[in-house]
């Protein structure tokens, strides 16, 4: 999208909206054992000069009808855990330094 770095805050409100709207189809496709991940690259700051990243925390979202509660993963040491995570999913190796989050939601801590 060309709104963040753009910091053009109406036009990233407005993608908001439009991802918000599409995001009930998205979630009907799911099937009982899906996992969605839902993140960015990087956060930032809409009143920041420039178009470079800023520093803030990027936010990542998880859903699964398996799911029994919401949970607070907490602030990750690493991106690299969502990575650890889809390998977790598929049980595959993980090769890198990187903690997944796939027990802690199955057992909604």
């Amino acid at each position: 999208m060309l709104y963040g770095h753009r910091r053009d805050v109406e036009g990233y409100a407005s993608a908001l909206e439009e991802f918000d709207r599409q995001l009930p189809q998205i979630l009907s496709l799911l099937g009982p054992e899906d996992l969605l991940l839902i993140s960015a690259d990087h956060g930032c700051d809409p009143t920041f000069r420039g178009t470079d990243h800023t520093r803030e925390y990027a936010p990542l979202l998880a859903y699964g009808k398996w799911m029994t509660s919401p949970i607070n993963l907490g602030t990750r040491q690493t991106f690299s855990d969502v990575a650890a995570t889809i390998a977790h999913c598929f049980d595959a190796p993980q090769r890198f330094g990187a903690i997944s989050f796939l027990n802690d939601l199955m057992e909604g801590k």
